[in-house]
């Protein structure tokens, strides 16, 4: 049967065998990922050197009305209390 090292010499095989293959798409992908890289964090920071930050808005809070919880929406119906007097 197999050893221990004639298992390395297959998987160190089949390795080379799949990175002769692979090897060049696997780089050419690898270069195009940085240029990417590269040219964003370029773009990036020329972006934050012109202009400051703008603010980001709170929340807008609407005075007045309320609503009820969600389970209860259902088991008591909203009254309009201007009607009924």
């Amino acid at each position: 049967m197999f050893g221990l090292s004639e298992l390395a010499v297959v998987l160190v095989v089949v390795i080379v065998v799949l990175a002769i293959r692979k090897g060049p798409d696997l780089a050419r992908s690898a270069g195009k990922s940085a240029r990417i890289l590269k040219a964003e964090a370029r773009a990036a920071k020329e972006a934050g050197q012109g202009t400051a930050p703008e603010p980001v808005p709170g929340p807008r809070v609407v005075t007045g009305e309320t609503l009820p919880p969600a389970g209860e929406a259902a088991a008591r119906p909203v009254r309009d209390e201007a009607k009924d007097g």
